[in-house]
């Protein structure tokens, strides 16, 4: 509940509306956009310093005022200054090295990038009014994929996958599949090519659901490297959700052939979550991207085996993260009674 009260930080909890009157109250979504962060917000994504939707932005308005305020990068006081923000969902650890990463950084810490908007009350019977100019870009850029980000993604992946998936086909002809990219695209669970854009570039969306959640990026896709002797393909795609959340991804996929005449079809992708779509774990985000990737083995095994383009099975985040646990559940039970063997 941590909100900057002209400028210093206070729990709004324990402040009553009216001592606020005539004050500069600024919330965490001053902070940045959907769009462009601020590089504290960014700091968080990339350390995955992320918390419960109350306590993540408590702790940015504390690190902000902490940080304005012409901290040192260490560490040990920053925990310190920290500490008056309770929370036991997770570790802090992230949280620490994020504020220390900001505090290293030679140039002056940016001021909020989205104040201004203003506060309107909509009474019964009124229209409501029209989204500021700066709400309308943020939205078109979180559907427009002419403007996503497809250059190379750096910095630690949320997630990596390596899924590997032998098909009984010649690897001529898969190849000749994995190489078209718009139609292999079509066996990625949930992906859906649009729109050619040229240079080897396609907007389109994704979609997944996890439990409750629903995520739709709408981007696009490049691919960056084909390689025909070797047979591997790179791919970057890159997609934002109207709510803020975005997904980036470096995707490989090659084929190998078998001495028997069959084919490996190898899927490999480091995977980078930001804004609500990083709150899930990473366990639980590997365990997912490495289910959708085994039925997209499965789907190009189908399309060579019918000749048409086969569509992937459904797949729905829920029975995938429910797979993942019973997954989890039988490894740790494996581990269990061997370790019981080996006693015996």
């Amino acid at each position: 509940c941590t909100v900057l009260v002209d400028g210093t930080a206070t729990r709004s909890c324990l402040m009553f509306a009216v001592q606020a009157q005539g004050s500069e109250v600024t919330t965490v979504e001053a902070l940045g956009r959907a769009d462009a962060l601020h590089p504290l917000q960014e700091a968080f994504r990339e350390r995955h310093a992320l918390q419960c939707g109350f306590c993540t932005p408590g702790f940015l308005m504390s690190a902000y005022e902490l940080l304005r305020d012409g901290v040192e990068p260490d560490e040990e006081r920053n925990s310190q200054e920290l500490s008056g923000v309770l929370c036991r969902c997770t570790g802090y650890r992230g949280i620490v090295e994020a504020v220390r990463d900001v505090a290293a950084r030679d140039e002056p810490l940016p001021e909020p990038a989205n104040l201004g908007l203003p506060i309107v009350v909509v009474s019964p019977g009124v229209a409501p009014p029209t989204v500021p100019a700066q709400r309308e870009d943020a939205a078109a850029g979180a559907t427009d994929p002419k403007r996503v980000n497809l250059a190379v993604p750096e910095g630690e992946p949320n997630a990596v996958v390596d899924v590997s998936t032998e098909v009984g086909h010649p690897v001529e002809a898969t190849w000749e599949l994995l190489s078209d990219f718009p139609r292999m695209s079509r066996c990625l669970p949930g992906v859906e090519l649009s729109e050619v854009l040229g240079d080897d570039t396609y907007g389109g969306r994704a979609e997944l659901r996890m439990g409750p959640l629903r995520f739709t990026f709408a981007g696009a896709a490049r691919v960056i490297e084909r390689d025909d002797d070797g047979r591997e393909l790179r791919a970057i795609g890159a997609g934002q959700d109207v709510s803020g959340g975005g997904v980036r991804a470096d995707l490989r996929f090659s084929a190998e052939p078998l001495d028997d005449g069959r084919t490996v079809v190898r899927a490999r992708a480091r995977l980078y979550l930001s804004g609500r779509a990083a709150q899930f774990g990473r366990s639980l985000v590997g365990d997912v991207s490495r289910q959708l990737f085994e039925e997209f083995g499965r789907c190009v095994d189908r399309t060579l085996t019918t000749g048409e383009v086969a569509e992937p099975t459904g797949l729905r985040g829920g029975s995938l993260a429910l797979r993942a646990l019973q997954g989890r559940v039988r490894a740790v039970r494996e581990a269990v009674t061997n370790r019981l063997k080996g006693r015996s």
